[in-house]
């Protein structure tokens, strides 16, 4: 079968196999819901279809993301619950198609088995997994910048597409702005170095007409512009996105800056792969770079400017979380699957097959050996996901029973872990569910842990700055089930 043809067949096959695969991993993982993230970004969503300016000057509210807002417009009319469901598939299938265009980057660079192995190995890595199944951006932004970079691998300087999958994943996460900028570049043949062999003339002349070049130029431009202009339509301050990341990264106490760089890019990738595929990578670049260097020298530049960018938007602020290294570590998990199985690429009878081989043997022993650690690892983290998931069931039991609702007043919550969940189901802006660690309300609702083991489990991280509170004065018990009590006092009629 020619390679054109073995392709046709593997783009049919794409759509059933991305679904099957997502279905499989939610079966697996047994859990799966929406984040915090992403549940204020539903929440801002439903506001703008009810023609409400969405409330992004709330304590601890995370970075805006505008295509998400999108979804949330575009789902409204199916309610909170169904919506909810809708993100979540749409989770597990940018999940699954994330592992589908690591095989295919891998299989255009380094070989099936190659590609093959980077595919299983980023699925399996704990972070992602725990990423995945609650529906974070970060996993479709992930999609989005890897299909780039496969059909830029398929036809270079492809241009359009390229840009087109870059502005969307801009919509999401702005270190795509910087991909979308410096490919720019490179499309335009101003790069010193990089240009192509056709393009003749000065390095500062591109080879594309003028109206070429301003189009290509609106892609790039297209998602910080808008990104922009939501902060100046919603806030009145156009950079309000970046202020706010950096105030709440440091409200939270997340590590920033470019004094930390050194140390915690290379942690946050060490956390998600662990030594087994670091090991691998390391053999994989190597290697291919020394004896595969055609093949090798896009995922490089690829894998480099991706810590690159990372090191820069830490730099500028913005705090250095383990998901912010998925591109990277995708990338690495390539480079592994070359180290194990790159040695096929090499002409049959080349004597470096063997030294390669060997290396790859002892590359996927150290895997299997780690592979029970993996499991153990995997499974303690979903298990703790599931009990956070039936523990927000619980809550929004009492939302359907109408215990939790918008009568008398705002509803007040222990912490903020709960905030757009409840914005979402009782239709509201999030600044009528009130963090009793920043405010308090004089009627209305209160929702308080049932138990000590729920208020420690219901919490978005252990690190993050917790004061005790209680029930407010006068409030008095109204209902309850075995996850939450349930608080009122009315003084007044009206809603929220």
């Amino acid at each position: 079968m020619t390679d054109p043809a073995k392709l046709r067949i593997e783009r049919w096959l794409a759509a059933p196999v991305i679904l099957i695969g997502a279905l499989v991993l939610r079966l697996i993982s047994g859990v799966g819901f929406v984040n915090y993230d992403t549940l204020y970004a539903l929440a801002w969503g439903g506001q703008l279809a009810r023609g409400q300016t969405p409330a992004y000057d709330v304590a601890i509210a995370p970075t805006p993301h505008p295509l998400i807002e999108a979804i949330g417009v575009v789902l409204y009319p199916l309610g909170p619950r169904a919506t909810e469901d809708v993100v979540i598939a749409l989770g597990f299938i940018a999940l699954s198609a994330c592992g589908w265009v690591i095989y295919r980057l891998g299989t255009v660079w380094f070989g099936r088995a190659a590609g093959a192995l980077a595919a299983l190995l980023f699925l399996t890595r704990v972070p992602v997994l725990s990423y995945g199944v609650r529906a974070y951006v970060d996993i479709p932004y992930l999609l989005l910048v890897l299909s780039a970079l496969l059909v830029e691998s398929r036809r270079r300087r492809a241009g359009v597409p390229v840009l087109v999958l870059l502005a969307l994943a801009g919509l999401l996460r702005p270190e795509a702005w910087a991909f979308s900028g410096l490919y720019l570049l490179y499309i335009l043949d101003v790069i010193p170095g990089l240009r192509s062999r056709d393009h003749e003339g000065p390095w500062w002349k591109p080879a594309r007409s003028g109206r070429e070049v301003l189009g290509l130029c609106a892609l790039a431009a297209a998602a910080p512009l808008l990104w922009i202009l939501s902060d100046l339509l919603v806030t009145g301050r156009p950079l309000w996105s970046l202020t706010n990341t950096r105030h709440t990264a440091s409200v939270l106490g997340r590590k920033t800056g470019i004094a930390n760089v050194p140390e915690y890019i290379p942690r946050r990738i060490g956390e998600i792969l662990r030594p087994p595929v670091l090991l691998g990578a390391a053999l994989g670049g190597i290697l291919t770079l020394a004896w595969l260097r055609g093949r090798a020298m896009l995922a490089a530049i690829a894998g480099g400017i991706s810590v690159l960018v990372f090191a820069v938007f830490a730099s500028v602020g913005l705090p250095i979380n383990s998901r912010y290294a998925f591109l990277a570590s995708a990338i690495l998990c390539i480079f592994c699957g070359a180290g194990v199985f790159g040695w096929t690429r090499l002409e049959p009878g080349d004597a470096r097959r063997r030294w390669w081989s060997a290396g790859g043997a002892v590359v996927a022993i150290a895997l299997i050996a780690f592979a029970p650690a993996q499991y153990r690892l995997a499974h303690r983290e979903l298990t703790t996901l599931a009990r956070q998931r039936s523990i927000e069931l619980s809550l929004l039991a009492l939302v359907d029973s109408h215990a939790i609702n918008l009568a008398c007043g705002p509803v007040g919550v222990p912490n903020h872990a709960p905030i757009p969940l409840l914005a979402l189901y009782l239709k509201t802006s999030p600044a009528n569910i009130v963090s009793a660690q920043v405010g308090h309300i004089q009627s209305g609702v209160y929702v308080d842990p049932a138990t000590q083991e729920v208020e420690r489990d219901y919490i978005l991280d252990r690190l993050d700055p917790h004061l005790a509170v209680s029930v407010p004065p006068g409030f008095t018990e109204s209902s309850s089930n075995e996850t939450w009590l349930i608080f009122s006092r009315c003084t007044h009629a009206g809603g929220g």
